[in-house]
């Protein structure tokens, strides 16, 4: 999976740990609905996200994402991936709670 990143120091990308956070936050902000109610949050914006430290692939990764505002649709999360208790990205996420309509078009 992680061949080309780099062939014999293998790293995880930063695009797969920001879509980590990402689906970290989505999971956190749909917790907020009731069960049965399954909302879609699209990725809209990544703001500030900086990368610390490289990440093994076999390294432990642990999120943490935590709602800073709501703005009708539109939620922001501080986001934070840790590797032994060492932040390695940290950032601010924006998702976009999809409407209904669009939610029907995608599937």
């Amino acid at each position: 999976m992680f061949a080309g990143h780099f062939p014999g120091n293998p790293l995880v990308p930063g695009v797969i740990l920001a879509e980590a956070l990402a689906q970290t936050a989505g999971i956190a902000a749909a917790s907020g609905f009731p069960e049965g109610e399954q909302p879609l949050f699209l990725l809209s914006a990544i703001r500030g996200m900086k990368f610390f430290a490289a990440v093994r692939p076999e390294e432990e990764i642990i999120l943490h994402v935590e709602k800073l505002a709501q703005v009708g649709d539109l939620w922001q999360f501080k986001a934070e991936a840790s590797v032994a208790g060492n932040v390695v990205a940290a950032g601010q996420l924006v998702l976009n709670l999809a409407s209904q309509k669009s939610s029907a078009a995608m599937e």
